[in-house]
């Protein structure tokens, strides 16, 4: 049985809410625990339904999991198999992320081919091209990636688009190879930043992280570590978008401001009130948003894991907007569905018109990813009536007590099983 949400529109969202540590760098972590024997910890770690996948993932290569709150803690055996099981892998994307650290620690890696959300294609070439420089073979076989190396070495590679996939597996394959690595046009992506602290903390030699260019210099082992993950930006920016969408005031804690940094301005051109801190913001929107134009570009470019708020809050806003999306070519399916709750867009091509509408009009939505799910619970926030959001699994997905936080800003929404 598939759980919904029941969403009562007209209230202005007020509070606190604390965000827990960051999907997209959680699970990469937790695979990168692959490439040391022994006990790794992390913690600050979201209470989210990709956690235990990942669990799943890794328990089938061998490794003993143990989920305790906040807190994973991974023993990974002397000996692990290479053999990534497609029923846990196919349910998410990140699952892939095992590919780089199986080939680095045990020079063999069958991962099958990855599922998740229905955001367009995300083609592996870039994750095996960057493991064939550093000496691997790889091919598809049986709907499964393969990776075989009888060593790694050092290698210089230039990526075609700053992948943040293809940059974690190099990265992880990189920290036991042979000699010197030099990573060009690499993701700047906080989780990137997040992973190779880790892998510092393990006794890799990684400089450049946080820039284009990343070098490594391989080590013959690693050894495991304690690591707090950092908060997730995406997150925090939902509930940024939260309140300026339902022109409330929120002041969110757990997320360094500087990784939404143009998020936070484009709501300030938007009209909202912003106040940044050490670690948190508080976003307070005093009237209707103004219409702003968006973009998504890889970090630190507008994320396109926002680009459902961005839709969500130009459907509401004061004019006229231009959304352009330049990373996923499905994720305008959100538009239809926005389209239903009563929002004035055209899709053309990768750009959507939006002319915004000053109340949207309840009606049963489906989501179609985690980000679309959350974009469309705000959607219902800011329409008449009661809307129904169905599908939320995969909200549950990216979203730890995703009804439980929106309860205490204020919001009338409950989970119907």
């Amino acid at each position: 049985m598939k759980d919904r949400f029941l969403v009562t529109g007209g209230a202005r969202l007020v509070g606190e809410v604390k965000v827990a540590g960051a999907k997209n760098s959680v699970l990469k972590l937790m695979a990168a625990a692959l490439l040391a024997e022994g006990t790794t910890t992390l913690t600050n770690c979201p209470e989210i339904l990709d956690v235990p996948l990942m669990g799943e993932v890794l328990s089938g290569l061998g490794c003993h999991v143990d989920i305790n709150g906040d807190t994973v803690t991974i023993t990974t055996p002397a000996e692990v198999s290479p053999n990534a099981d497609f029923e846990a892998v196919r349910q998410f994307r990140a699952s892939v992320c095992v590919l780089g650290p199986l080939t680095a620690r045990i020079g063999h890696a069958v991962v099958a081919l990855p599922g998740g959300d229905a955001i367009g294609s995300r083609p592996l070439d870039m994750h095996q091209s960057g493991l064939e420089k550093l000496g691997a073979t790889t091919y598809i076989r049986h709907g499964a990636v393969v990776a075989e190396a009888s060593g790694l070495h050092g290698a210089q590679i230039d990526l075609d688009f700053p992948s943040v996939g293809a940059t974690e597996n190099i990265l992880t394959a990189a920290v036991l190879a042979n000699g010197r690595t030099i990573l060009e046009n690499a993701a700047r992506e906080p989780e990137i930043v997040d992973l190779c602290v880790m892998l510092r903390q393990m006794g890799a030699k990684i400089t450049g992280e946080g820039t284009p260019t990343i070098t490594i210099d391989g080590v013959e082992k690693l050894h495991p570590t304690q690591h707090e993950v950092i908060g997730d930006r995406i997150v925090a920016g939902t509930w940024a978008y939260a309140a300026a969408m339902t022109q409330g005031d929120i002041t969110v804690s757990g997320i360094a401001p500087r990784h939404l940094h143009l998020p936070l301005e484009m709501l300030r051109f938007a009209g909202a009130q912003i106040e940044t801190y050490d670690n948190g913001f508080r976003v307070v929107m005093p009237h209707r948003p103004k219409a702003v134009d968006y973009q998504t570009l890889p970090f630190p470019g507008f994320p396109t894991d926002l680009q459902p708020m961005a839709i969500g809050i130009s459907a509401i806003a004061d004019g006229t907007s231009v959304i352009t999306e330049n990373i996923f070519e499905a994720r305008f399916r959100f538009v239809d569905e926005m389209m239903r709750l009563g929002a004035d867009a055209t899709v053309d091509g990768h750009h959507v018109v939006l002319r915004g509408v000053e109340q949207l009009s309840s009606t049963p939505v489906w989501s179609s990813d985690i980000r679309a799910g959350a974009g469309l619970v705000l959607a219902g926030l800011c329409a008449d009536g009661v809307t129904e959001v169905h599908d939320v699994y995969h909200i549950d997905r990216g979203y730890p007590r995703f009804v439980e936080n929106l309860q205490s800003l204020g919001a009338t929404i409950t989970r119907v099983r």
